[in-house]
């Protein structure tokens, strides 16, 4: 009966200090487990953070280049394109070389001043008269359209030349419109000179009727 009841408390004591050892186990794991669920806790706390970050900056950088894009498109209609100053600056050199060549309507105003001397004049009248109102006056007429052409085409080289400085701040004018442009400016003065020259019979005067 003593054998038995020591053989009893053995085994109990045995039971009892193997599940003193199964608690002791598991509160290590426990408090291991418990650790690493901490720095994982720990490491992606930072994550979390950064990735909130990015975020933000990624919001905030599509915003501005919203914002940006719709004053670009903005200012974009806005500012003028260039389109007219190119027109003008085309329109500028072609006057100067119709005022080089005196043009069509040139050669009609000369003819009917030919044709209005010839009816003013009569046969009796003396050769440097005929030659004056036949001539001179037609010749006058043709210099003069040519100077009218001339001056126009001056006027609008400047005008195209010098409309940037009203224009939008900061926008430059294109090189091809300065340069035919100034092409324009150039024939114009060319032209007018020449006009003032044949109208003053600087030029190209009448012959002497003697």
């Amino acid at each position: 009966m003593a054998t038995k009841t020591a053989e009893g408390a053995g085994t109990g004591t045995g039971t009892g200090a193997e599940a003193h050892k199964d608690d002791e186990t598991t509160a290590a794991v426990d408090a291991r487990d418990g650790r690493a669920g901490h720095e994982t806790a720990g490491e992606q706390a930072p994550e979390a953070a950064h990735d909130e970050a990015s975020a933000e900056a990624a919001r905030n950088e599509h915003g501005t280049d919203g914002e940006a894009g719709d004053a670009t498109e903005a200012a974009g209609g806005k500012a003028p394109s260039g389109v007219g100053q190119g027109a003008g600056a085309v329109v500028s050199a072609a006057l100067g070389l119709v005022s080089l060549s005196g043009g069509w309507i040139g050669t009609v105003a000369s003819a009917r001043e030919q044709l209005v001397g010839q009816l003013r004049t009569s046969s009796t009248a003396s050769v440097a008269r005929q030659l004056k109102e036949v001539y001179g006056d037609a010749w006058h007429t043709t210099a003069l359209w040519a100077g009218l052409f001339a001056l126009a085409a001056l006027v609008t080289g400047v005008v195209v030349l010098v409309r940037p400085a009203f224009g939008a701040p900061g926008r430059p004018q294109a090189p091809w419109i300065r340069s035919v442009a100034w092409a324009g400016v150039s024939l114009g003065v060319i032209g007018l000179l020449l006009a003032v020259l044949k109208y003053s019979d600087a030029l190209l005067g009448l012959p002497s009727a003697g």
